[in-house]
This record gives C-alpha cells, structure tokens and sequence, in this order.
C-alpha cells in the first residue's frame, strides 16, 4: 500500500465532515443541517458556498488519490472507488439547482456505496458488509428526499461513505506493510 493512500483515505472524512460542518456556520438561521441537504451547503445563492464546494472538489480527488494507491484492493472495486470520486467532484462543479446534479449526486452515492463489495479489501466478506451497509443507509436516504429529515439522513450516508475507504486502509495495513 502506498503512503499516499493513508493521506488521502484520512483527508476525505476530515474535508467532507469539515467542509459540511464550516460551511453550516457560515449559513442564514434558517439553514437546518437535519432538514436541509450538504448540497444546498453549495448551491448558487448560499452563503459562502465556496466552502462546500471545495470540499466536494477535496474529497472527490481524495477518493481517486485513495482508488490509485490502494493497491491491494481488487481492480474493479478501485475503478468504482475513483469513478466516485470523480462523481463526488462533478457534484461541486453542477451545483444545484444545475440540471446535471441530481445524477451525478445519485452516481457519486451509489459508486461509494458499491465499491466495496467488488474490493475485496479489508476481506471479500468485510467488502460485502459494508456496501451492504452503506446500500441500506443510501436507500434510508432515498426515503427521506423531500422529508424533514433529509439533511440529517445524508449526512450519516455520505459519512459512511467516506469513512470505509479508511476503514479499509486501516484494516488491510494490520495485515500487510506500507510502503513509499
């Protein structure tokens, strides 16, 4: 494994969480982080919406950074885990309420849910666990678009979603050394 991937597999939790957590603070009292998605964080008219916009842009590059040094995960599960960050990029790019954003939204969270069932790392089982999990928390959040609680529900998804591939590092590095 490569040290970059340590990096990057650790920056995407701390940029997404981070990013999500910033750029609330920044928004009109009427934002409300349990009813109101991370994507209105970036969306044409928030205020400072540059802030979520980075992060997204942060966290996708981190996501394929992870996917190229990740070498110990199968093939396939590394094309899925940089597709969405590529996906997870192009949800700051087509910010709402650009038309393009719903599906890139939609590609970015199922790509970071499924990943793992196709890695094999930390163990094919594992891998299946978890995109297994995470598929649940994605559905979950399909369910509450549109509700009261759908920034709240998005968040734990999304924060799930970028936790595993650490998770995965962490887990696969206990059975095999790093290298530079």
């Amino acid at each position: 494994m490569r040290k970059i991937t340590w990096v990057s597999a650790t920056a995407a939790p701390v940029a997404l969480i981070g990013g999500w957590t910033l750029a609330a603070t920044r928004q009109p009292e009427a934002y409300d982080a349990t009813r109101d998605t991370i994507s209105a964080l970036a969306a044409h008219g928030a205020d400072d919406r540059w802030l979520m916009t980075a992060a997204l842009a942060v966290v996708g590059g981190c996501h394929v950074v992870t996917a190229y040094g990740f070498e110990e995960a199968a093939p396939l599960g590394r094309v899925l885990l940089g597709l969405g960050g590529v996906a997870t990029g192009l949800v700051a790019v087509f910010a709402e309420p650009s038309e393009a954003h719903f599906p890139v939204a939609t590609a970015s969270f199922v790509l970071l849910a499924v990943w793992p069932a196709t890695s094999g790392v930390p163990t094919p089982r594992a891998g299946w666990v978890a995109a297994g999990a995470m598929s649940a928390l994605l559905a979950w959040f399909g369910t509450e678009l549109g509700g009261e609680r759908v920034g709240l529900v998005e968040r734990v998804a999304a924060a799930a979603e970028s936790l595993w591939p650490l998770a995965a590092v962490a887990l696969t590095a206990r059975r095999r050394p790093v290298r530079g």
